[in-house]
């Protein structure tokens, strides 16, 4: 199975990504023996909401944990990332975890992430469930068919928690779930939570097993990385 890394760059006194932060980026994800695939999320709407959304997610992909975790040591890419990341908030925090992809097809999905943006609504469930595995097989056999049915939906992928070693100093994030649905635009998601799926979604959400915690749902732009070596 698939593994995703999340390097989380939470609200401090941020200043915005702009194309040379972008492009560094971009630049060290290439040196990841066995990335897959990096995605570098932003916010896509003023921060006055109510949850203010982290100022920047990273995600690196990779198809077994040996090579994430050998990417994860002192010296190697997400590491160098991690710290030019670090350098745009001052006060801020960042927050690591590793986790599993569940990936699921969408009616329309786009034909290729390179040089791509896009914008995605990131949510996580940041507590617990009273039974984990009932909330998992609900949750699994319920949702992702309704999220499939959104209008505009891309890309939609659900993300469960891993053991895993590390040698970043950042704190551990600790969700026992993420997920990313991921549309063209803001406009596109906008739709897509204005229409009747998102109410079916709503009424199972009100059926899921019992659940206490946060569930933080995010707008962020999307910037794809191209993994290709020059």
């Amino acid at each position: 199975m698939e593994v995703c890394f999340f390097l989380i760059g939470e609200t401090g006194q941020a200043r915005a990504f702009d194309r040379s932060d972008i492009s560094r980026l971009q630049s060290v994800a290439r040196e990841a023996a066995g990335l897959k695939r990096f995605v570098l999320h932003v916010p896509a709407v003023a921060s006055s909401h109510a949850a203010p959304a982290p100022f920047c997610v990273t995600q690196w992909y990779f198809d077994d944990l040996d090579q994430l975790e050998t990417a994860l040591q002192p010296g190697h890419a997400i590491a160098t990332a991690a710290d030019s990341i670090a350098e745009h908030a001052s006060n801020g925090t960042l927050h690591q975890q590793a986790m599993a992809v569940r990936k699921f097809s969408t009616p329309h999905p786009h034909a290729s992430e390179a040089h791509d943006e896009r914008c995605t609504y990131l949510v996580g469930y940041e507590g617990e469930a009273d039974d984990f595995n009932a909330w998992l097989t609900h949750y699994m056999t319920h949702h992702p068919p309704l999220m499939a049915r959104l209008p505009g939906i891309r890309e939609l992928e659900i993300y469960t928690r891993i053991d895993y070693r590390t040698g970043l100093r950042h704190a551990r994030a600790t969700a026992m779930q993420r997920n990313k649905v991921v549309f063209d635009d803001i406009a596109a998601l906008d739709a897509a939570l204005a229409s009747t799926v998102r109410t079916r979604m709503k009424a199972d959400f009100d059926s899921f097993p019992p659940y206490g915690g946060a569930t933080p749902h995010y707008p962020m732009r999307s910037i794809y990385g191209n993994l290709t070596r020059k």
